[in-house]
């Protein structure tokens, strides 16, 4: 397992695990769980995702020093687990995030009408425009289904993820 910040290359059993997914006749069943953190907000943020296949588990996780939010690690979080997938998939994306889930469910369609403004008549701009413009592009590319956990639930995914991405808004990167 390799856990890297930015861009990424996946192991050799994890590229197995992907093209498994995607070469077989369909779509295959994906669960994507991702989580962002930061150690102030604006601050230094994190990222993670656990995307799982059958009994497959890859997972991946990467930091940012500069001032972020939190929910700029959440949807950074969706858009490196998304970009792992090379062809289509059903996803299952779970999240804590609220901010990402009704941003996925609800407002990205009319965000994107709207020319990435809240409303025309204001044109006041989408906060974090750039990132979701970004996971747009990569959700229309695979049938998403989200599904919101509660954080710190006990949910094993949803832990590791926020354990990985707390770690490397601290910059104290764990494996």
């Amino acid at each position: 397992m390799l856990v890297n910040t930015g861009e990424f290359e996946l192991s050799h059993s994890e590229s197995r695990l992907l093209t498994r997914c995607l070469i077989m006749d369909g779509m295959k069943d994906v669960i994507l769980t991702t989580d962002g953190a930061c150690v102030r907000n604006p601050g230094p943020g994190g990222w993670a995702y656990v995307l799982r296949y059958g009994e497959h588990v890859a997972e991946r996780a990467g930091g940012v020093p500069d001032p972020t939010t939190n929910n700029r690690m959440e949807i950074q979080a969706a858009i490196e687990g998304l970009k792992a997938l090379k062809q289509p998939c059903k996803v299952l994306l779970v999240t804590d995030s609220t901010y990402l889930l009704n941003g996925i469910n609800i407002y990205r369609h009319a965000w994107r009408e709207n020319g990435w403004v809240i409303r025309r008549k204001n044109n006041k701009p989408v906060p974090n425009a750039d990132l979701w413009k970004v996971l747009d592009e990569l959700l229309e590319q695979h049938t998403v289904e989200c599904k919101w956990v509660r954080g710190h639930s006990g949910s094993p995914d949803n832990e590791r993820c926020d354990k990985l991405a707390t770690s490397y808004a601290a910059g104290k990167a764990i494996t």
